[in-house]
């Protein structure tokens, strides 16, 4: 449906986007997983045609749609990492206002305002002045700007920054139903793994301008199936504990967590005693340690070299 062949941008001679290609199927929720300054920022400002590539190609439908733009805008609608509204106007009036922008008028546009606000769940203050707004109200509001022409696609370019967790768990909620009951195909950009865990069929990892690798999360996981996952809860942070651990054979990767350590090693070594051993000599309190497969996280991690909010 929507497909970028070899894309790239370049800014004064700097390459921040280089030879992205990638592809969304029709009814698909697709993730694309970066830290900041990866480049998803700047592609989906190519695909979304309000950037112009220095080359390579955009096809929707196979057609070449960048000295074309008005066909992909037509279908697509893109909520911005940014909130993009008019602070003191109210949530109705924006929305009449894109509306407006996207040829909606009359008895229509009145619809059209009328669904996607029950869509969002701001029925109720549409009336209000945007500013009055909590963070993740607004948020609401954007993607209610961005469903107003009916898109085939929607581009959400990390939606969920900085609102609170029942803001957040909403809008999750509400983009699975756009992409499961009303079959828009979602490319979706998040800081946050679980956000794509929990809504994407497949996943574009990206670093550095590239796209490093992708496919279902499944087989992004069998990069580490020969590992596994040892969580290591403690009571406080042991650093010379940490460096032994660190020149085991058998362990991949030391990750400092909230509550102690993440260690990826290879699958059946049996390295506890050997843990609990060197947590013994260092007098290290270990409140709980859990074995588990290697999640997208140690993924990103492992073909990264860093977290994903780094």
């Amino acid at each position: 449906m929507l497909e970028t062949e070899e894309l790239s941008k370049a800014f004064k001679g700097k390459t921040v986007v280089e030879g992205v290609s990638l592809y969304l199927e029709k009814g698909e929720s697709v993730g694309l997983l970066g830290p900041n300054g990866a480049g998803k920022s700047t592609t989906i400002s190519m695909i979304s045609s309000l950037m112009k590539p220095t080359s390579g190609e955009v096809l929707l439908h196979g057609e070449n749609v960048i000295k074309n733009p008005g066909k992909i805008r037509k279908v697509l609608g893109v909520v911005p990492q940014d909130i993009a509204l008019y602070q003191e106007l109210t949530a109705y009036e924006n929305l009449k206002f894109f509306g407006r922008i996207y040829g909606l008028k009359g008895q229509m546009l009145t619809e059209k305002i009328k669904e996607v606000f029950s869509l969002v769940g701001l029925t109720d203050r549409q009336g209000d002045i945007l500013n009055t707004f909590s963070g993740g109200m607004k948020r609401r509001v954007n993607i209610a700007a961005a469903l107003l022409h009916d898109p085939e696609i929607l581009i959400m370019d990390e939606p969920t920054v900085g609102i609170d967790p029942q803001s957040r768990s909403y809008i999750l909620d509400m983009i699975r139903e756009l992409n499961l009951q009303k079959g828009i195909t979602v490319l979706y950009t998040s800081h946050y793994m679980e956000e794509v865990e929990r809504l994407c069929d497949r996943v574009y990892i990206m670093d550095h301008g590239k796209i490093i690798s992708s496919g279902t999360k499944e087989e992004l996981k069998s990069i580490l199936s020969g590992e596994e996952t040892i969580l290591m809860e403690l009571d406080r942070a042991y650093p010379e504990m940490e460096k032994e651990f660190q020149q085991l054979d058998s362990i991949r990767q030391v990750i400092e967590t909230e509550k102690g350590l993440k260690l990826i090693s290879v699958k059946g070594s049996r390295l506890l005693s050997s843990l609990f051993q060197i947590a013994d000599r260092h007098e290290a309190q270990v409140t709980n340690v859990n074995i588990q497969e290697p999640s997208l996280e140690d993924v990103f991690l492992h073909l990264t070299g860093r977290k994903l909010r780094d």
